[in-house]
Parts: structure tokens; C-alpha cells; sequence
């Protein structure tokens, strides 16, 4: 692989390429509307004009009453009324959110099974309620809204580099007894995959079940399509997320973007990094690449373990299931390490709760001094801009960190046209100079930090399958603080820069920001 490449933007591009050719045939329809009406049913074009008008209002009147976002909203009512035919057939092919009924049921299904086989966590939130309730309140949230509970006892040790976090993790994995577990959307079969594939192997032959878990998408381009049969041929056990077929898979918009390892379901680890050699700088296609990751030691681990299992057994009707999942879900002794609190969430499409979006927007609430962030793509909804330039206004020093080199030109424009808001109400922007920062990380008043896959954009906080970590009252925290601190140094600051652009910039802006949801 040289250095003109990269992992996440080829199959990004792929990605792009196929909404690009959603977007010609819509054009071609439109075009070859026209051409028949004018053409051969010229008496009759009034009435095939009020009758699509008639199917376009109807469709906007569906999206309107959506419960969404008005920013996701907007654009494809704007579009659909200009251009019917254009408007119409684009949303249908990309615009819908994919969740089938059934595949909506068969993740009910598993998470019927699988979520009352996590603890309440009831003692430990009553616990975090007499320390601080504001916090408490984020934990209930998570709690009720993506299952996911609380948990005491777990030690949390912060990666700052990603580097540091998959050499700690092939460590742990070479001293496996029962399983490991491993779940990433982009897997590149290069030199840090296959180091860690050997581990596997090794593992394997000592009796060790091993399962590998990818998406497809993530990964199109960078495994052959034998892949998961030369990881079989030394008994791992794998399998691929939402196979790329464009036109026929409706599920296509959603993707697995979580990123979990487990190890024997007592260490487990989570963060922003993939699989591959640019978030190791063994290349280097945009300057320096900045990730990070959490490791996780203790019974925090059960619930990135069923965060793991509940994919592994929803992602397609004729696999063969697990028939037991406690197995998988030991007892883990709590770590005498450990400090504060923990809460591993994930965040799923198909039940329509913005849980990732929600839980940033409480970190902004919840502080009183300062709330940082840290986001690889920034397009955000009006929602998360009112509630980080609220917290501003307040007097809280809000911040945001973006990559100073982009990966994707395009989003990285769109990225810049979410600036002016933000800063004209008081939120700092930093661009990362040395290179791309690819992690996804929140900081709050030196106590409450969140660490995982979920990016500050609509494709993570509303199609994607996603997984964070909130953690609070550790060491972790102060290490995430650091972290940001540092890169404040080698960032640059441009706030001044967006707060009174020119109002060609701001018409600019504008335009790109009507774009974003449908990008």
C-alpha cells in the first residue's frame, strides 16, 4: 500500500460512487419524464404533472412528519419539491434510513434474549445519583435508551495513541483461554492485520474459539473476497456485515462502524481505530493520523461483549445463532485498579433513537467549566449547533477539533461550513495541522469523558451502528484531558477566521449545509 492511499477514503469513494450513481439515474429519469410527456403524451402532461406533484407532496408530508432532525429534513423537502421525479426516486434509493421490518425484528429478537442477561446496574446509578445526579442523568439515559447499564469496578486506561492501544491489545490476546471477539468496519489485510491474525491463529490451537466480524463496505477494496475463507482455513470463525449489493440490498445505508475487541469477556477494548496500517502511521497518506482507544478490565467488559454478540447473531436470518449466549458473559471480578464509574453504550439505527447524538449533547449540557470535543467530519444538526453554542453562551468553554489535512475534500468543505454558527456563538473550532485526527472523544469539568466510534456527522449519529464508552471519576479522565491539551498545541486555531465571513462565504456555507444531509 503507498502512501497516496488510504483505507477509509477508497471505500468511502466506492461508497460515493455508487450514491453518485443513485443520483444519474434519478437525473436520467427525470430527463426521460420530460422527453416522454413533451413527446409522445403532450395532451396528457398536465395531468401526469399534478399527478407526480401529488405522489412529491405526499412523500413530503411523510418526511415532514418524521421524527428527525429538521436540518435531515429539509433538504430532501426542498429537493423533492423542485425537482418531483429527481427528488423522489433519490430518496427512495438513498434517502430512506434501510431498516427493513425484518431486519429491524431480527435485532428485537436477539436483544430479547441477549439484554436481560446484563445486570440493572440500579445500585450503581443510585450510587453516581449521591456523587453528582447531573451525571447521573446522562447514565439513566444510556441505560434506558440503548440497555446498556452502569457498572462499578472496572479499571479504564486510556490509548492516546492507536499504536499504544493494538500493542496492548495483541498482548492481552496472546494470553486468550476461552475466546476472542473482534468487531471493526474496516479490516485491511496488510501488516497490522496480519500480525494480529497470526495471534489468532496461535490461539486457536490452544483451544481458543475466535471470531472476526467486519463490514463490508469498510473493507470493500482491502480483502479479497476469500477472506473469510483463509481466516476459516485456520479456524477462525467470521463474517461479514451487510454485503455490498447497490439496487438491491435496501439495508445498504446502514453500515457497522463499531470498533470492539474482547478478550475471555474480562478485558475488552474500544475506541476509534480500525485495522489497518494508516491508523498505525505505518503509511502516511495525510500527515500524521491521530486515534485513540479505551481498554476496559473488569465487568464493564459484559456489555461490549453483548455489544459484539448482538451483531454477530442479527446480521443475517440462515446464520447458525448462538443457543446460549452466557457463556460468553462470565462474572468478571472487579479490577482492584479500578476508579469511578463505566458505561460502554451502542447506538442502533434501527430503533430510531439518536443515542450517540444524545449523549454529546448531554456532555455539552452537563458542563459547568468546559466541554471539548474531538471529531474526524463535522455535520452536525440544528439540535447539537443550538445546544454547543448554548453551553458557549453560558459561559462554558466549548471547543471542537477537526483535522487540519482532510481525507475527503468534499466533507471536509462541508466540515468548514459548520464553523460560522458555531463560533459566532462562542464555540472555539481548532484544526488538528499535523495531519487527520480520526478519533471520536468528548471531555467535561476534569470528571466525565466519552471515548469510542461515533463521529460528530449524520451517517454515524443516524445510519450507522455505532458504540461509545462513558467513563467518569477515573484516571482515564485526566489522561483524556491531557490528550486534548496536547493536541490544542499542535492545533491551530481558526475561530477568528469564521466568526464575520464575507457574505459570499456565508451564502457558500449555506449551500453546503443544505447539501450535508444528503451527502
Amino acid at each position: 500500500m503507498n502512501d497516496t492511499s488510504t483505507l477509509e477514503t477508497e471505500a468511502s469513494a466506492k461508497n460515493g460512487l455508487v450514491r453518485l450513481g443513485f443520483t444519474m439515474i434519478a437525473i436520467v429519469l427525470q430527463l426521460a419524464f420530460i422527453l416522454l410527456i413533451n413527446l409522445r403524451f403532450a395532451e396528457q402532461a398536465e395531468w401526469f404533472a399534478i399527478g407526480i406533484r401529488v405522489v412529491a407532496a405526499l412523500l413530503v408530508v411523510y418526511i415532514y412528519n418524521k421524527d428527525s432532525s429538521s436540518a435531515f429534513k429539509m433538504p430532501w423537502i426542498i429537493l423533492i419539491m423542485s425537482l418531483p421525479i429527481f427528488g423522489v426516486v433519490l430518496y427512495m434509493l438513498i434517502g430512506l434510513n434501510g431498516g427493513t421490518r425484518k431486519m429491524k425484528k431480527r435485532y428485537e429478537e436477539v436483544d430479547a434474549k441477549l439484554m436481560p442477561l446484563l445486570p440493572d446496574g440500579s445500585k450503581e446509578l443510585a450510587q453516581l445519583v449521591e456523587i453528582d445526579e447531573r451525571a447521573a442523568n446522562i447514565s439513566r439515559y444510556l441505560s434506558q435508551m440503548s440497555q446498556y447499564p452502569l457498572y462499578v469496578g472496572t479499571d479504564v486506561t486510556y490509548y492516546d495513541d492507536a499504536t499504544k492501544g493494538i500493542e496492548a491489545q495483541k498482548e492481552d490476546m496472546r494470553h486468550a483461554e476461552h475466546f476472542i471477539f473482534m468487531e471493526y468496519h474496516a479490516i485491511e489485510d496488510a501488516e497490522s492485520w496480519r500480525a494480529i491474525q497470526d495471534i489468532l491463529a496461535e490461539r486457536v490451537k490452544a483451544g481458543v474459539e475466535v471470531r472476526v466480524f467486519y463490514d463490508d463496505m469498510g473493507s470493500i477494496g482491502f480483502v479479497n473476497t476469500d477472506f473469510v475463507k483463509r481466516l476459516e482455513a485456520v479456524g477462525i470463525k467470521a463474517k461479514v456485515f451487510n454485503p455490498f449489493a447497490p439496487g438491491l440490498n435496501l439495508f445498504l445505508n446502514n453500515r457497522d462502524h463499531r470498533k470492539v475487541t474482547v478478550i475471555d469477556g474480562k478485558v475488552g477494548y474500544t475506541g476509534g481505530y480500525n485495522i489497518a496500517n494508516e491508523y498505525f502511521n505505518i503509511t502516511h497518506p495525510f500527515g500524521h493520523w491521530k486515534d485513540t482507544g479505551v481498554r476496559l478490565e473488569g465487568p464493564a467488559v459484559k456489555s461490549l461483549t453483548a455489544i459484539f454478540l448482538e451483531m454477530w447473531n442479527a446480521v443475517a436470518k440462515f446464520d447458525v445463532d448462538d443457543v446460549a449466549y452466557d457463556r460468553f458473559l462470565p462474572e468478571a471480578p472487579a479490577s482492584p485498579k479500578a476508579q469511578g464509574f463505566v458505561q460502554p453504550y451502542a447506538d442502533n439505527p434501527m430503533d430510531d433513537v439518536q443515542v450517540g447524538e444524545d449523549a454529546y449533547i448531554s456532555v455539552a449540557e452537563y458542563a459547568k467549566d468546559y466541554a471539548w470535543f474531538v471529531t474526524p467530519y463535522l455535520i452536525i444538526t440544528d439540535e447539537m449547533e443550538r445546544a454547543l453554542g448554548l453551553a458557549a453562551r453560558k459561559g462554558v468553554d466549548v471547543r471542537i477539533i477537526t483535522p487540519g489535512i482532510p481525507d475527503k475534500k468534499v466533507i471536509y468543505g462541508i466540515t468548514r461550513s459548520y464553523y460560522y454558527n458555531l463560533a459566532r456563538r462562542g464555540v472555539r473550532i481548532f484544526e488538528y495541522t499535523p495531519g487527520f485526527c480520526h478519533c471520536k472523544m468528548s471531555v467535561a469539568d476534569d470528571v466525565l469523558a466519552t471515548c469510542g466510534t461515533i463521529n460528530l456527522d449524520y451517517r454515524s449519529l443516524y445510519h450507522h451502528f455505532e458504540n461509545g464508552c462513558l467513563y467518569y471519576g477515573c484516571d482515564a479522565v485526566a489522561d483524556t484531558k491531557a490528550d486534548f491539551e496536547w493536541m490544542f498545541g499542535q492545533s491551530r486555531e481558526v475561530t477568528e477566521e469564521y466568526v464575520n465571513p464575507a457574505a459570499h462565504m456565508r451564502l457558500f456555507y449555506a449551500i453546503l449545509r443544505l447539501l450535508a444531509p444528503l451527502m
